[in-house]
């Protein structure tokens, strides 16, 4: 069997069996891919003759041309169940990929906004202006909800519950959640809803809550374009983007006393290890409760 079709074959069995999404079949692929190529170009080996050295190898390359070492993380993964799977079909003999070590990456500080730059953020989008609206609740909900940007383009409006403060979102893994919207979040969207989305539906358009001018969902690169544009006028000297209304929002809930246990489920994340690097980030709240309840602080 060639690389590609080993690859097909693969992926057909994470789309059936597996019912893994079609992003991560698509991540997958790439990875796979990218190896295979490599495989022919400088290793010139067959799939069932790749040693423990031959991935390794594979993967100091990638690192060398300059991949982050996160994105040499998944693609070790990729490769990993990849050969765990083609072994276990009989594809291949061995399995070179057995007791391939995970390559360690640092953990970051996700950057924050302060609140300060959030209102100036939020202040610089001209509700009067043709958008306005929809533009405003849309970095309203990223704040005050902390959705993911794939998230808030997928949302839909059944899932909106404007009455009882709350949206249901779907995320990673297909997993759904109910996270609070918040009151300025929930008076921007009434405002969009009712004053801007009618007259942006077009025949064909769905029931995402966020279109285009042509009545279609927003796409993650608009979300990006916006914000890069908001925080353009707002004069915000950091760089903005749209995940970084999610790292505020966990970070300035965690700095006004709430517990990580729900903010890990306002984020979705499955590991609460995920939730508590945002600890870090507010290391000044942690000196506070540890000066005001500890006996010899």
């Amino acid at each position: 069997m060639t690389a590609p079709e080993a690859i097909d074959t693969f992926i057909l069995y994470l789309a059936t069996e597996r019912g893994l999404s079609d992003n991560y079949q698509l991540s997958t692929r790439r990875s796979l891919e990218s190896f295979a190529s490599w495989l022919e170009s400088h290793a010139k080996l067959t799939l069932g003759k790749v040693t423990p050295a031959t991935i390794t190898d594979y993967l100091a390359w990638r690192k060398r041309a300059g991949l982050a070492a996160a994105s040499v993380k998944i693609e070790a993964v990729a490769i990993r169940i990849f050969f765990r799977f083609l072994h276990f079909r009989q594809i291949i003999p061995h399995d070179p990929a057995e007791n391939l070590p995970t390559p360690r990456i640092e953990r970051y500080l996700p950057e924050t906004l302060n609140p300060r730059d959030v209102e100036r953020l939020l202040s610089a989008v001209d509700t009067n202006h043709e958008l306005g609206r929809r533009d405003r609740a849309i970095l309203e909900l990223l704040y005050a909800s902390g959705l993911r940007v794939s998230e808030l383009c997928n949302a839909r409006l059944e899932n909106l519950h404007l009455e009882e403060g709350f949206i249901r979102v779907t995320g990673k893994g297909n997993k759904t959640r109910l996270v609070p919207v918040g009151q300025k979040a929930i008076e921007a969207l009434q405002s969009y809803l009712t004053e801007e989305r009618p007259a942006l539906v077009a025949k064909k358009t769905g029931a995402e809550i966020f279109l285009s001018v042509r009545g279609k969902r927003l796409t993650p690169q608009r979300i990006w374009q916006l914000v890069k544009h908001y925080a353009s006028i707002a004069q915000i000297d950091q760089t903005v983007y749209p995940h970084i209304f999610r790292h505020s929002f966990a970070t300035h809930l965690l700095g006004g006393g709430a517990d990580l246990r729900i903010i890990q489920e306002m984020l979705g994340h499955a590991d609460i290890s995920t939730t508590q690097i945002y600890t870090h980030v507010d290391s000044s709240r942690l000196k506070q409760v540890h000066r005001k309840f500890h006996p010899r602080a």
